[in-house]
């Protein structure tokens, strides 16, 4: 049982490595070339992972074989076009000016219920407000409206906005982050003033709290702290 255990320790190790290597695009939106890589070396890892008989190299040696094939393959598609159609396709017009484009839905194999679905999940409702809606290399659908369904900005109304900034987290389930309260310009001396002020015994009660741009702190508590 050990030596089963060394041996799936040693594989996961190094498949989560190489995915980590592989960039973070291939874990989130994997294009056909790199699913085929990631099931092909799921099934090498699982083989040696519980068969004491095989050489752990045995399984070794071709996920790295397949990861350095698809390191050249990525590689060729960053410098060729060409390579990079051919490796993973290019994107499909599937409405075009509110029409939707038959012959590519079909060609993508991309029913009209995945359409649909899809430019819900965009917040779409009418296909005639789609000026445009591509299917990319990847699967996901991008959505490009027609001018006149586009959301109102404000700077459209001339409206100057004020920058808001991105909060910074500070505790988590009763935690401080102390490199966050420092990237904040912030200290010790502040967070124990604003749970003095908030009448908040301890960090430990807090469930989740951030500081806004403005040095506005926001909470919430634990569900046990809760009146």
């Amino acid at each position: 049982m050990l030596i089963v255990f060394i041996r799936t320790i040693i594989l996961f190790v190094l498949i989560i490595t190489l995915m980590r290597i592989m960039g973070k695009r291939q874990i989130g939106q994997l294009q056909a070339s790199e699913l085929v890589v990631s099931l092909i070396i799921a099934d090498l890892a699982a083989i040696p992972m519980g068969n004491v008989g095989i050489p752990l190299l045995s399984g070794i040696v071709p996920i790295l074989t397949l990861f350095i094939g698809e390191a050249i393959l990525s590689y060729i598609s960053l410098r060729s076009q060409t390579a990079r159609k051919i490796l993973s396709g290019k994107p499909s017009i599937i409405i075009s000016k509110g029409k939707i484009v038959e012959k590519e839905l079909n060609k993508q194999r991309f029913s009209i219920d995945d359409l649909v679905e899809q430019l819900r999940i965009k917040n779409v409702s009418n296909i005639e407000d789609v000026e445009y809606a591509i299917l990319e290399t990847g699967g996901n659908l991008s959505i490009i409206l027609k001018t006149n369904k586009m959301p109102v900005l404000k700077e459209d109304l001339n409206i100057d906005a004020k920058y808001e900034g991105l909060p910074i987290t500070l505790i988590i389930d009763g935690i401080l982050i102390n490199e966050n309260l420092s990237a904040a310009g912030l200290n010790i001396n502040w967070i124990n003033n604003e749970l003095k002020i908030n009448k908040i015994s301890s960090v430990k009660d807090i469930l989740f709290a951030f500081v806004t741009n403005d040095k506005v702190f926001k909470y919430q508590l634990k569900e046990s702290q809760k009146g």
